[in-house]
């Protein structure tokens, strides 16, 4: 299976507000890229404008939005679409990437609400993934999401995931913290899913924390450290897909950014492991583009 030409490599961090100022101003080496959500840097000017775009100058970033709605049946906010193109373009970021869900109706849902598992969802979030990139003129990848209901379901979880990939021809932003916790809540075998993915579309990868509710119950909070079965399940990612870019998400209780760096520096050592050569540092992609 050949590779697809990676936007960016190695071991990446989140970027978050907590941490932006002491990043700016002391980098660390072991990050060689960083995501951010659009929808919290888009019109920011002043301090934070100027910090944000002081790194996008300098170091290789990602966007992973939080409201684009793919999959609602309101229709698709084309001024918002242009808006993020314009982002985009602005930070010459190098890939953008959704959440194969949607957050609106009438009104923003301030949720990621599931998707139908339907041949007709199928059908329509690949339309609106199709209109999308034709504004945006260029591709989007979607992430495997996490979700606790599955109403009127046809398809498998991993069915729907693979129709809307090949039907959009989009690409796959690959969470291996989702596959864990939808493998528990819902009674599948995560490293099976994982193998029944189309891992030529993968873009990069998401890592992450969660909680546990109860046994047969996880909370996708990324507020917590990555936990050993995470672990294992991004290596048997990279045995099977071979090494992709990786990220580290860190949404609540955010420890100091020494600490996060510390579960980066996890990622690259196992990506490095998998590939028998260092991997790319974060100065090595800018110098080569």
């Amino acid at each position: 299976m050949t590779s697809p030409q990676y936007p960016v490599h190695g071991a990446g961090l989140g970027l978050r507000r907590a941490f932006t100022a002491a990043a700016a101003e002391q980098p660390p080496a072991e990050v060689a890229f960083w995501e951010i959500a659009p929808e919290n840097w888009m019109g920011v000017g002043g301090r934070w404008g100027k910090l944000l775009r002081h790194m996008t100058e300098r170091y290789p970033f990602v966007c992973h939005g939080l409201s684009l709605s793919i999959g609602s049946p309101a229709p698709l906010d084309l001024d918002f679409v242009a808006r993020i193109k314009q982002f985009l373009d602005q930070h010459q970021i190098r890939a953008y990437t959704e959440h194969l869900s949607y957050c609106s109706d009438d009104g923003h849902l301030y949720d990621l609400m599931p998707i139908p598992f339907t041949e007709e969802a199928v059908a329509h979030v690949s339309a609106r993934v199709r209109q999308v990139q034709e504004v945006l003129e260029r591709r989007i990848a979607l992430e495997n999401v996490s979700y606790y209901a599955a109403p009127g379901q046809q398809l498998s979880e991993l069915e729907f995931i693979n129709a809307v990939l090949a039907e959009a021809d989009c690409d796959l932003l690959l969470d291996v913290n989702n596959i864990q916790v939808n493998s528990i809540n819902h009674g599948y075998d995560a490293h099976g899913f994982l193998k029944g993915l189309p891992t030529e579309r993968i873009v990069y990868g998401h890592i992450a924390g969660h909680y546990q509710e109860a046994p047969d119950l996880r909370v996708d909070t990324h507020g917590a450290d990555v936990i050993e079965p995470v672990w294992d399940l991004l290596e048997d990612a990279y045995q099977h897909a071979g090494v992709f870019p990786t990220l580290l998400e860190r949404d609540f209780n955010i420890p100091p950014l020494e600490d996060l760096i510390g579960e980066v520096k996890q990622i690259a050592d196992l990506q490095q492991r998998h590939l028998g050569r260092p991997v790319a540092s974060r100065s090595e992609q800018v110098a080569h583009g």
